[in-house]
């Protein structure tokens, strides 16, 4: 690893990561826009949903291991025309199915190289100059800065701008023709390696960890952006009776909020950590729970003050889940399998994202009613079994 003594040097990666992270989120706020100006019903749009996260799957499977074969620079350097690629595509192509699975696919893949050697980046700058331990919550605010900041500026601009399916897109493409110039400057912090030979990536947890890994990683990981997706895609649409012409604006605005939340609390994740001694995930599962629960008044009554306030609940959840599971992979992982490790644990996190697409199909069936409590139910299970390995430590 390239030795650097500049504590800021990791602010030359970070807005390449939140530039990319803007691309995959400002999707979000624009659902209902979509479903009004193209016509697109809930399943298609959950359609939308669900194909970006499975072009997080390449992603994850080959960044990591390519920019430890490579280095850290040169993929992401590769993810930036990506992610530019699928918002030019999303801006032009967005009255088909195909060209919104497209642009959302790239969208997908983009942000997994932003997320995996975005945050191995970060991580190992921080390190490089003395400053390791913040490496995870460095990581995690990039990424919400980058899901929130460019989910409000998307939303704002969709209401009120011209050309509302055109500029969002133009805008966050010009944010990451910036970051692709600030991160040239960047310390490389992995040489190459000609001995890593494998096109795929050697994505595993090492045996001496994988019960850590099961117990105290795999019960949070989903809720992160489960979390999200309820209050940023499941709740607005609940009660767009109400919102009328500004469902948009509202979307807009469960998002800022949910993800303002999230941030804030990752910023002051070290302090609230100790005083929830050691629990934040545990935590961050149960507020998850809980905003599920609130939901349950906006589906049978299409109560907008429910979504408003299950969102800083979710993004509570959501910020204590990612720092508390990024930290505890950073923590476990060697000099090998930081960026395989990482993979791992955000491919699991964007598992949450189909949980709108579960409880479309639910719905119907159950009701709204025993769809959201079966959520708590579930937040509850997942929120128990790192809460008991916790207690049988202490």
């Amino acid at each position: 690893m390239t030795r650097t003594d500049d504590p800021r040097g990791f602010l030359r990666v970070a807005p390449a990561v939140a530039a990319l992270a803007w691309g995959g989120n400002h999707f979000i706020p624009l659902m209902l826009m979509y479903r009004s100006i193209d016509g697109y019903d809930q399943v298609q749009v959950d359609l939308f949903l669900a194909v970006y996260v499975i072009g997080l799957v390449p992603g994850f499977l080959l960044a990591g291991t390519w920019s430890d074969r490579w280095g850290r620079r040169r993929i992401m350097l590769a993810g930036l025309p990506i992610g530019i690629a699928g918002s030019v595509i999303l801006a032009l192509g967005s009255s088909t199915i195909a060209g919104m699975c497209a642009g959302r696919f790239l969208s997908g893949v983009s942000v997994a190289v932003a997320m995996v050697v975005g945050s191995s980046w970060i991580k190992e700058l921080s390190e490089a100059s003395g400053q390791g331990q913040a490496g995870a919550r460095r990581a995690s605010i990039t990424l919400s800065l980058g899901f929130g900041g460019g989910a409000g500026v998307a939303g704002v601009l969709a209401q009120w701008g011209p050309w509302p399916t055109i500029l969002p897109y133009a805008v966050q493409i010009a944010a990451t023709l910036v970051g692709l110039v600030v991160v040239l400057g960047a310390a490389e912090t992995r040489q190459p390696d000609p001995s890593i030979t494998a096109i795929i990536g050697d994505v595993r947890i090492r045996p001496a960890i994988r019960g850590v890994f099961l117990r105290r990683v795999l019960p949070i990981a989903p809720w992160i952006f489960g979390a999200s997706a309820l209050a940023f895609a499941v709740g607005p649409s609940l009660v767009t009776a109400r919102t009328g012409h500004l469902d948009v604006a509202f979307a807009t605005l469960a998002t800022v909020i949910t993800l303002g939340v999230g941030t804030s609390v990752q910023l002051a994740f070290a302090a609230i950590d100790r005083a929830l001694h050691g629990r934040s995930g545990t935590v961050g599962v149960a507020l998850a729970g809980i905003g599920a629960v609130i939901l349950v008044a906006a589906a049978l009554d299409s109560s907008i003050a429910a979504v408003l306030v299950a969102a800083p609940i979710f993004g509570a959840g959501y910020g204590l889940c990612m720092v508390a599971g990024l930290s505890a992979v950073q923590a476990m992982a060697d000099g090998n399998d930081l960026a395989g490790l990482t993979a791992i644990f955000y491919s699991v996190s964007y598992a949450g994202f189909f949980l709108p697409m579960i409880l479309a199909a639910l719905a119907p069936v159950v009701g709204y009613l025993a769809a959201f409590v079966g959520v708590a139910v579930l937040c509850g299970v997942c929120a128990w079994v790192p809460l008991r390995r916790v207690s049988r430590a202490a």
